[in-house]
């Protein structure tokens, strides 16, 4: 898909009727199936495994189920280029894949009920990675279909709907079992959630007719086959590609524990109990995961280029395979590529970095359940108003001014917790807080989405999406792992009498269990760790700079219109 600024459509219904069409209703359903796995195999399983008597240590490491999550971009190319025997032919490139996943994952999920837990762990965790795998590559293509059904203006349409659909999923997933579970059985209710994915396929089945899906063929002309020869290169590059994945995996991950494995797996376990005890290290391993997702990628780099000055079979298709979705990229986009990467990077980072949020509400003195009814109920309320303003915006005022305008809204919407940390625990305050910052977390997560849709090209939308994907919580991982640290350090730089001390004053009219606890926790007084809180928020809030500012350089310098590079 060629990416442009979308010119805005006249009429205040044009953006509304948008989400009546049947690609986006089509895109409720696809994006139910999306999100109906995720919760099940890991979030919802862990109940289950609980229920039948496994220690946490052991469903913890059940969360590797849900890896290929972040490693899907590495088998896209897959999708963009095979065909799926028959379905091919009578659905489509793109419907063909979403119904044999869709089918797969129904499959995983039944086997997955037809199991016990306590007498055969090994094959649950065996099915719930099956279904990890299979629903992240359904994930990659309902994402192709989504970019390639509709022209950019209803792109954010597409992705309210889809995001509706997951969202309705995720409620599903987390509520749904757990009743039908207590009533019955937990066999029963996950045969239930197999028999749900049906949704996702009747959304396929009756999914548009798509274009005739454009394969971009490998040269590998004038290279002779040696298959003495290049059976050998294929399993290295296929072992080097491995190590990638594992060590990637596990910094995305944020767990060791497959790197441990991998380590006791060649007679090493000293060596996988170092890597996690660095894992697990707090702040200082989130800088070895980051280091982990660099060296990852390094590698399976590596196991993708061609050896020097020696063409080979493996190494024209693997470099075409996952190089040629990057360099098309580059190409069409010189000049300004660098530019929109890192606005992907860091567009979402005043959200990501609001990681303490539960922490700061029981400090101002909210109750738990408050906190829930309000974040739980009325939050996700206000995500999905702020989704399909997103939508909207994108159809009724141009993708790159509905960017712009998304781009002040994460920042902006931080300064109203700032304003939140002086009202106590008042319940109305607390509404508008939430209610503020949700519409502009949803309506920004919807900008971004339909422009990263519109950087995607004919043949590569599939592997150059999943990058995207893949890319834009990258450095809100290491940015958010200093929340707490800033907070507490500038409490005890105000408490100090430092730079922050003037902020004091602002509380001397809270409620009197205001901040109390969470001060005593912190060694400092209730004043000064509401200050510190001030400070975060405003801190928050200028991380978001920089996203403006990218926004405001990118949308003047990206070319109007970029056509796919053939």
């Amino acid at each position: 898909m060629s990416a442009d600024a979308a010119e805005p459509r006249r009429g205040a219904l044009a953006g509304v009727r948008v989400f009546f069409e049947r690609r986006a209703l089509v895109m409720l359903a696809l994006g139910f199936a999306s999100g109906l796995p995720n919760l099940l195999i890991f979030d919802t399983l862990s109940l289950w495994l609980r229920d039948a008597g496994l220690s946490l240590s052991v469903i913890s490491v059940f969360a590797l189920a849900t890896l290929a999550y972040s490693m899907k971009f590495l088998w896209a190319p897959l999708v963009d280029r095979t065909r799926v025997p028959l379905l091919t032919r009578w659905l489509g490139h793109r419907r063909s894949w979403m119904v044999a996943t869709q089918l797969l994952v129904m499959l995983g999920l039944w086997l997955i009920s037809g199991t016990n837990p306590a007498a055969s762990l090994g094959l649950m965790a065996a099915f719930a990675v099956f279904v990890g795998f299979t629903a992240a590559t359904q994930d990659i293509v309902i994402d192709a279909w989504r970019i390639e059904a509709a022209e950019v203006e209803k792109q954010g349409a597409m992705a309210a709907a889809y995001q509706w659909g997951y969202r309705i999923a995720m409620i599903t997933a987390g509520a749904a079992p757990l009743v039908l579970a207590d009533q019955f059985n937990w066999n029963l209710s996950y045969a239930v959630m197999a028999a749900l994915m049906l949704v996702g396929i009747g959304g396929a089945l009756a999914a548009p007719k798509e274009k005739e899906h454009v394969i971009r063929p490998i040269h590998a002309e004038g290279t002779p086959s040696r298959p003495a020869l290049e059976f050998p290169e294929w399993l290295a590059r296929l072992v080097l590609f491995a190590l990638g994945a594992v060590v990637l995996g596990s910094g995305l991950a944020a767990n060791a524990s497959l790197l441990a494995s991998a380590f006791s797996g060649i007679g090493l376990p000293g060596a996988g109990e170092a890597v996690t005890a660095i894992w697990e290290k707090k702040p200082e391993g989130v800088y070895a995961q980051l280091a982990a997702v660099i060296v990852g990628l390094a590698v399976i780099v590596l196991a993708a280029c061609p050896i020097p000055r020696v063409r080979t079979r493996p190494g024209v298709y693997l470099s075409a395979a996952l190089g040629e979705p990057l360099r098309d990229f580059f190409v069409r986009y010189r000049g300004v590529a660098g530019l929109i990467l890192a606005l992907i990077c860091v567009y979402r980072l005043s959200d990501f970095v609001l990681n303490i949020m539960n922490p700061f509400y029981a400090d101002l003195g909210y109750t738990k359940t408050e906190i829930a009814e309000v974040r739980k109920v009325f939050g996700v309320i206000m995500t999905v108003f702020g989704v399909g303003l997103g939508g909207w915006a994108v159809a009724q005022l141009g993708l790159m001014r509905a960017l712009v305008i998304g781009a002040f809204a994460g920042p902006l919407s931080n300064l109203v917790f700032a304003w939140l940390a002086l009202q106590g625990s008042d319940l109305t305050a607390l509404f508008i807080a939430i209610g503020v910052d949700n519409v502009a977390s949803g309506f920004s997560g919807t900008c971004l989405i339909a422009y990263m849709s519109s950087l995607t090209s004919a043949g590569f939308t599939a592997t150059q999406y999943a990058l995207f994907s893949s890319l834009y919580a990258l450095p809100g991982k290491l940015i958010a792992s200093q929340s707490g640290r800033i907070v507490e350090g500038s409490a005890a730089a105000a408490q100090g009498g430092g730079a922050f001390a003037p902020l004091m004053g602002l509380f001397g009219r809270l409620p009197a269990d205001a901040y109390v606890d969470g001060a005593a926790k912190s060694g400092v007084t209730p004043a000064a760790l509401g200050s510190g809180y001030i400070v975060f928020f405003l801190y928050s809030a200028a991380v978001g700079i920089v996203a403006i500012v990218l926004a405001f350089v990118v949308a003047a310098r990206q070319p109007k219109s970029v056509s796919p590079a053939g």
